[in-house]
């Protein structure tokens, strides 16, 4: 293993701070990455990691090392970007994450037509409605709905989605349209627990105010495709997200309602672990996923 891969190996742990992550991300088993990092600190005559049984830690040599590596590893991968003079073909495994609806309806076919471009490619796609650590994961790219707290990431911007309500068009002939929130109350709604988890109060805004209101659910569901089917078959108002009805809302069988009292939009944003060295697979992806996303969701929001 020559040194600029070891340097690479131990990056890898170092950020993960596991082994066996690290491991998964690389496509090695634990006990390579292991032995090539043991090797490297026999080299260079220094303690780089420090292990526990539950943990992997820097020492301070670690440290200053882990950012002088990342450094020369972008310089080296700016160096071959520069000699392949753009022809270079992303090839490799590329993990990827996004909640579960939005991933199936927005990622998959983003993810396809990556692979249909890249034949060199293999991607993970990993579906999960909870925030996963792409660190501790082994993964590489995350497209996440919400503004993010965690500092060690970087994201961009790829357009926005709103939770609204909606219902049939038949529904509302044979109920009436209600013109404000407070007119939910003698409707017979269709909550879903996946968005409005408090399931007979829903959050509306108005004039940059926040207020609740009472509803009468006539049924409860804990997914979004069941709250659609069921609004889409006449049963009532429903709250869930924009992206999620596109397409019934296309085909006129799901209409927009109290478009004036929405919460303010969600962010969906494609990120990567910040300081992590950036492969020209994941940045083929991100550029694609950034582009398609923005086309996608102002087409949604128009």
């Amino acid at each position: 293993m020559d040194r600029l891969d070891a340097w690479t190996t131990f990056a890898a742990v170092a950020e993960a701070r596991s082994f066996a992550a690290a491991a998964r991300r690389l496509g090695r088993s634990p006990a390579a990455v292991t032995r090539a990092v043991a090797a490297l600190e026999e080299r260079v005559g220094a303690r780089l990691l420090t292990r526990t049984t539950r943990s992997v830690a820097l020492t301070d040599a670690g440290a200053r090392s882990l950012e002088a590596a990342r450094r020369a590893l972008a310089w080296f991968e700016e160096l071959e970007g520069v000699a392949a003079a753009g022809r270079q073909e992303p090839r490799g495994r590329l993990g990827v994450t996004a909640s579960v609806v939005f991933g199936r309806l927005h990622v998959l076919p983003i993810v396809q037509a990556f692979l249909r471009d890249h034949p060199s490619a293999n991607v993970e796609l990993l579906l999960l409605d909870r925030v996963v650590s792409l660190v501790d994961e082994g993964l590489d790219v995350a497209v996440r709905l919400g503004r993010l707290p965690d500092s060690s990431l970087r994201a961009l911007r790829a357009g926005e989605v709103r939770r609204a309500v909606y219902a049939s068009p038949g529904y509302l002939r044979a109920s009436g349209t209600p013109r404000t929130p407070q007119a939910l109350a003698s409707h017979a709604c269709v909550a879903c627990t996946a968005v409005t988890p408090v399931r007979d109060r829903w959050t509306f805004e108005r004039d940059g105010r926040s207020f609740v209101v009472p509803v009468s659910p006539r049924l409860v569901v804990n997914t979004a495709e069941a709250a659609i089917d069921a609004a889409v078959a006449g049963l009532g108002p429903t709250c869930v997200l924009s992206y999620m009805v596109d397409a019934h809302v296309r085909a006129g069988r799901l209409q927009r309602i109290l478009g004036p009292y929405e919460p303010p939009a969600v962010p969906v944003q494609v990120v990567i672990p910040a300081g992590r060295f950036v492969t020209p697979l994941v940045r083929a992806f991100v550029d694609r996923a950034v582009e398609a996303l923005r086309v996608t969701l102002g087409a949604l929001a128009a």
